[in-house]
C-alpha cells in the first residue's frame, strides 16, 4: 500500500494523559508526519482529546469496555464477558465503515479490539506496556492469550518482552522491541542549584504500585538525621484511589514531614517540576520501562530508582542512576543520602545518563521504528499469523 493511502485507526482505552496515553500520543505524531489519517477511538471525552488534535489526529467516541484489575472477581469477570459480548459486532461494524489500514491497540486492556480486527482481515498491532510478572502462570498467560490475534506486539523493554513470552512462548514471533520515546526539556537544562533544602521529585500515579509512599518514608528518615531535604510527588491518583492520597497527605503531617511534602498533583509539561528538583526518586514495585527516570534523566537530574523491570534497562547501577531494592525503604534512603552529601557523584551520573538517554529513547528513534512496523504491516510483507 502506498504511504498516501495508509490510515490507521488507534483504540485507547481512557481519554487520561499518563505514560501509555502519552506514548500514545508520540505514535500518532509519527504517523501524521508521514501524511497518514490517523483515528482514535476513545470511550469518552477528556484531557487527552485536545492533545491528539493537536498533533493532526481525529477522535472518534465510541462505547466499548475496558479491562481493569477491578474486573478479577467472578461476578464482575462475567459482567466484562457480557459487556465485550455485546462490543465486538459493534467494533466490527466500525472497523468496516472506517476501513482503515491498520489497527493498532494500545495497551492489552481492549482485547475485543483485536478480535474485531481480525473478523475484518485489518492487520492488527497492539502496544504492550505491561510486563506482569506477579500474578500467578495462569493468570499471566490469560492476560496474553489475546495477542496470538495481533499480527505483531510492540513491547517497550526487554522486561515485558520476557514477561509475556515467560507467559506464553508462542508469542515470541510477533513482537518488536521499541523503547518509549521521551521528549527532551524545550531548552539545555542547568544542573541543580542545590541550595537548602535540597528537593527530592517523585513523578507518577499516586498508587500503591508507584509506591511514592516508601519516598516519603526514605525522606523522613533522612530528616530525622538531620538532612535537609524536602520532597515534591508530581503526579495524581486514579479514580477509587483517594483512599491512598489520604494517606500520603497523613503521612506527610507527621513531624518528621510536616512542612517538606509538596503535593502538585498532574504536572504536564514535567519539566518545571524537575528544574526545581536536585534529584529524582523513581520508587515504583513493578515498572514495565519507567518514562519518569527517563525524563529525570533528560533533566540532568540524578535519580535514585527501585532495581525493577524497566528500571535495569534505563539505570546502570553507579554510572547511569543509583538502584535499591524494590520496597527497601533503608536501602532507598541510602542512595539518596549518598546524593545528597556528594555533589560530585550526583553530577557525574546525572551527566552520564543524559548522554545515554539521549542515544536511546529519544523520540526520532522512536518515531522512526513505529513508521517502520507500520510500513511492514500494511505493505504485505509477512507478519506472524
Amino acid at each position: 500500500m502506498s504511504d498516501e493511502r495508509i490510515s490507521v485507526l488507534i483504540a485507547n482505552p481512557s481519554p487520561d494523559v499518563y505514560g501509555s496515553d502519552l506514548q500514545m500520543l508520540e505514535s500518532i505524531s509519527a504517523m501524521t508526519a508521514q501524511g497518514w489519517r490517523v483515528t482514535v477511538a476513545l470511550p469518552r471525552d477528556g484531557e487527552l482529546v485536545p492533545r491528539i488534535r493537536a498533533r493532526g489526529g481525529e477522535v472518534h467516541f465510541f462505547d466499548f469496555p475496558v479491562l481493569r484489575r477491578a474486573n478479577q472477581s467472578a461476578a464482575a469477570f462475567a459482567g466484562m464477558v457480557g459487556s465485550a459480548a455485546l462490543a465486538v459486532p459493534r467494533l466490527v461494524a466500525l472497523i468496516r465503515a472506517l476501513a482503515p489500514s491498520l489497527v493498532y491497540v494500545n495497551t492489552v486492556t481492549l482485547p475485543w479490539w483485536l478480535l474485531a480486527a481480525r473478523l475484518t482481515r485489518t492487520p492488527t498491532v497492539c502496544h504492550l506496556h505491561e510486563a506482569e510478572n506477579a500474578d500467578s502462570a495462569l493468570v499471566r498467560r490469560a492476560l496474553v492469550a489475546p495477542l496470538r490475534l495481533a499480527h505483531a506486539v510492540i513491547v517497550i523493554s526487554e522486561s515485558a518482552m520476557t514477561a509475556m513470552v515467560e507467559a506464553d512462548p508462542g508469542l515470541a514471533g510477533r513482537a518488536r522491541l521499541i523503547y518509549n520515546g521521551v521528549p527532551t526539556p524545550p531548552d539545555q537544562p542547568a544542573p541543580p542549584a542545590r541550595d537548602l533544602p535540597l528537593r527530592a521529585v517523585v513523578v507518577g500515579r499516586l498508587s500503591p504500585r508507584k509506591a511514592p509512599h516508601l519516598a516519603l518514608e526514605a525522606v523522613g528518615r533522612l530528616r530525622q538525621r538531620g538532612l535537609a531535604l524536602e520532597v515534591e510527588l508530581a503526579g495524581s491518583a486514579f479514580p477509587g484511589y483517594e483512599w491512598y492520597v489520604e494517606q500520603l497527605e497523613q503521612r506527610a503531617a507527621q513531624d518528621d514531614l510536616a512542612g517538606a511534602v509538596t503535593f502538585s498533583g498532574y504536572c504536564s509539561p514535567i519539566w518545571p517540576a524537575l528544574a526545581r528538583a536536585d534529584l529524582a526518586v523513581a520508587p515504583s514495585l513493578r515498572e514495565p520501562f519507567g518514562n519518569a527516570v527517563v525524563e529525570a534523566q533528560m533533566s540532568l537530574r540524578p535519580v535514585v530508582a527501585t532495581a525493577a523491570l524497566g528500571h535495569l534497562e534505563s539505570i546502570t547501577d553507579g554510572e547511569t542512576g543509583l538502584l535499591v531494592p524494590a520496597e527497601d525503604v533503608d536501602a532507598m534512603a541510602g542512595a539518596i543520602q549518598r546524593l545528597v552529601e556528594d555533589a560530585d557523584l550526583a553530577g557525574e551520573l546525572a551527566a552520564a545518563a543524559r548522554t545515554n538517554a539521549l542515544a536511546r529513547f529519544t523520540t526520532e528513534r522512536y518515531n522512526a521504528e513505529v513508521v517502520a512496523l507500520v510500513r511492514e504491516l500494511t505493505t504485505g510483507v509477512e507478519v506472524a499469523r
